[in-house]
């Protein structure tokens, strides 16, 4: 009777142990592997969700979180008469260089930057999805300062503009094609302040 009873008293704690081990938080945090990025504004990434892929954790948004995220995505929207002017600009495979229609674009978004003095915008930078996601982390930086340092030499103010990389990790159009990818190899211009 003495064994039964011991049985059961280590069957329950086995038991009881192994539901508040399965109910304990499961968070894992990485510690930073050494990549280099741009600076992010502050609005935009702290409020803005991270996108959930193959390669990154699931992240949990409150409804605070979300609701500021959507707040600050509509103040750029209003900023439409510049946010639609600015147009996207792209590249070759695996180049940070600028072509002679990025370049005639870009003297277009600066020309438009000029008349709004006081907006500040985010230059991002997108590759496409060949290669591994830290190599294209560095090229997506690459192709956002291009595109910065030839609107600084057109006369727009260096502290008017920030870059940020996100890779391959926001894809225009999904697909494997070329033509899919030729359209995620990008910069794109986004308004933060106005």
């Amino acid at each position: 009777m003495l064994k039964r009873k011991s049985f059961y008293g280590v069957a329950l704690f086995s038991v009881a142990l192994f539901l508040t081990a399965g109910c304990a938080s499961q968070d894992v945090v990485k510690k930073d592997e050494g990549l280099v990025t741009a600076p992010v504004v502050a609005k935009q990434a702290d409020l803005t969700p991270p996108r959930q892929t193959a390669t990154t954790p699931a992240v949990q948004v409150s409804p605070a979180q979300s609701s500021a995220a959507d707040q600050l995505k509509q103040k750029a929207s209003s900023a439409t008469p510049l946010q639609s002017a600015l147009e996207k600009i792209y590249f070759d495979f695996d180049s940070a260089s600028l072509s002679d229609s990025a370049r005639t674009i870009l003297s277009k978004n600066a020309a438009a930057l000029m008349k709004e003095t006081s907006a500040k915008i985010s230059i991002e930078g997108n590759c496409d999805e060949r290669g591994s996601a830290e190599y294209n982390l560095a090229l997506g930086e690459r192709r956002a300062k291009a595109a910065r340092q030839y609107l600084v030499t057109l006369g727009v103010k260096p502290d008017r503009l920030a870059t940020i990389s996100y890779g391959k990790e926001k894809p225009a159009v999904q697909g494997s094609d070329e033509a899919a990818m030729a359209k995620n190899r990008r910069d794109e211009f986004v308004v933060i302040t106005k």
